[in-house]
């Protein structure tokens, strides 16, 4: 068993909520596995931060039904207990009348107008077969609680309510109207968090600030443990939380990687600071599985790239709120490009497509330069693009031949000046037809870079065909 950690909208308090019963949990020593729903980065920082175990995200757009279910099923068996943050409100999904049907031929066949909730939290909850708590916000009610409780438990009878966490509950007064409120419903309250104003966790324009930001994040952490121990009710959560020993082998293992003609794994560097965090574990993991020896560095505080590697992989993050540190850093921006312009192969996923370009424009207008093998400039500003994507390849490249269909997510508020002239893709809204135009630098050969986030969770030949070209170039290099 687990537990999914539900909202009744964005902004109720879900990650405060998940945030208390990890570390309550683990303040008790307990090994916790989190799951996130979505594609969100940030969020699963802050459960890695709590749990000490890398947070897995569980995104059916992005990878499958299938998959979802086997990651789950992989990493909850490895703990005592397991918890699932959700996203958005319990059914907010990709919406009503958009397309969310199978993949047959790499495309979207839409459910007929249909209402569906689909990549919503309520989603995973039924393919996942768990309960589910609602976190209701209870700022500005008392007695419409119990309407809001009773809809969401009667919308979908698939869904197992489990009970309620009542947040942001003020006065003694308060918290008995909501009770007498949800008497009747015979819906447990499992937790009661009273107004905490001084709990909070700082956020910019992408979320909440990472956790590597953070140098008072341990003080919060410890006060979310602190109210963890006394605002939930543990006699009936913990049965909830509890893993059950599942069977060995439930889930798919990849095949590995064909032994290659050289001495040790190539060495892929992966840039990991504050100005790039961004990543899916599974990726990473993907990588290491796959035969390629992860080796983290720095653009912010090393002057080179690590010796020996042979790929490189820029993760999205902040680069703007970071722009003068990188700029100041040449001697890095200069073996990055000169690696590059050697032919070396590179991911650069949004943060990283910015480091890759001639400058970054920050929010105060102020260009600073950057690595410059991207003929376009990065500038902050103006409205979020947000959301799923289909893109197809227009062109062979070095993750994926023409023709391919891939699914991603776009979240930045920056945008090129240029346009590439020979993009990488032809993109779409996920849940729509509507072309949205062509993105992505893919030449010189050597360079996938996008604003598409990937997870390559079900598209193993990615990361696959990504590790045989560093092969390729290190037989070039290494040629006797």
């Amino acid at each position: 068993m687990a537990l999914v950690i539900a909202g009744e909208r964005s902004g109720v308090g879900k990650t405060t909520v998940t945030l208390t019963l990890l570390a309550s949990l683990c303040r008790r020593n307990a090994t916790v596995q989190s799951f996130k729903v979505g594609p969100d980065y940030i969020d699963p920082m802050f459960h890695t931060y709590v749990t000490g175990r890398d947070c897995r995200n569980l995104d059916s757009v992005l990878t499958s039904e299938a998959y979802v279910q086997q990651c789950f099923a992989r990493y909850s068996q490895e703990s005592e207990y397991a918890l699932v943050e959700g996203v958005m409100g319990l059914f907010d999904g990709i919406g009503r009348g958009q397309g969310t049907g199978s993949r047959e031929n790499n495309f979207i066949t839409p459910h007929s107008g249909k209402s569906t909730d689909f990549a919503s939290t309520a989603h995973v909850a039924r393919l996942l077969d768990l309960p589910v708590v609602l976190v209701i916000d209870c700022s500005r009610l008392s007695g419409s609680v119990a309407a809001i409780a009773h809809g969401y438990r009667s919308f979908d009878p698939r869904i197992k309510m489990a009970g309620v966490v009542l947040n942001r509950v003020g006065s003694d007064r308060h918290l008995s109207l909501l009770k007498n409120s949800l008497q009747d419903l015979q819906l447990p309250i499992l937790g009661v968090l009273r107004r905490q104003d001084d709990i909070t966790i700082p956020d910019r324009h992408l979320g909440l600030i990472p956790t590597a930001e953070l140098p008072e994040l341990d003080a919060v952490i410890n006060r979310l443990a602190d109210l963890g121990d006394t605002c939930f009710d543990w006699q009936s959560l913990l049965p909830l939380l509890k893993t059950e020993e599942q069977e060995r082998g439930t889930y798919r293992r990849i095949s590995p990687f064909p032994p290659a003609p050289y001495p040790t794994p190539l060495k892929i560097a992966v840039a990991r600071d504050r100005a790039f965090n961004f990543y899916y574990q599974d990726n990473l993991d993907l990588l290491q599985e796959l035969g390629a020896e992860v080796v983290f560095w720095s653009p912010l505080a090393h002057g080179e790239l690590p010796s020996g590697v042979r790929g490189l992989y820029f993760g999205g993050g902040f680069p703007e709120v970071f722009a003068q540190q990188l700029a100041e850093n040449s001697s890095a921006r200069d073996a990055v490009k000169q690696a590059i312009l050697a032919g070396m192969p590179t991911i650069a996923e949004c943060g990283g497509l910015m480091y890759l370009c001639e400058e970054i424009v920050d929010f105060d207008g102020k260009a600073w330069p950057m690595v410059g093998v991207l003929p376009t400039s990065a500038a902050m500003g103006g409205r979020l693009t947000l959301g799923y994507r289909r893109a197809v390849a227009l062109q062979d490249s070095l993750l994926m031949n023409a023709s391919r269909n891939i699914y991603g997510h776009e979240f930045h508020r920056s945008r090129l000046i240029a346009a590439p002239t020979q993009p990488l893709f032809e993109t779409y809204r996920y849940d729509c037809p509507e072309n949205m135009g062509c993105e992505g630098w893919g030449l010189p050969q050597n360079i996938h870079a996008s604003y598409i986030h990937l997870h390559w969770g079900e598209s193993v030949e990615i990361p696959r065909q990504f590790i045989q070209r560093c092969a390729c170039v290190w037989k070039t290099t290494n040629a006797i």
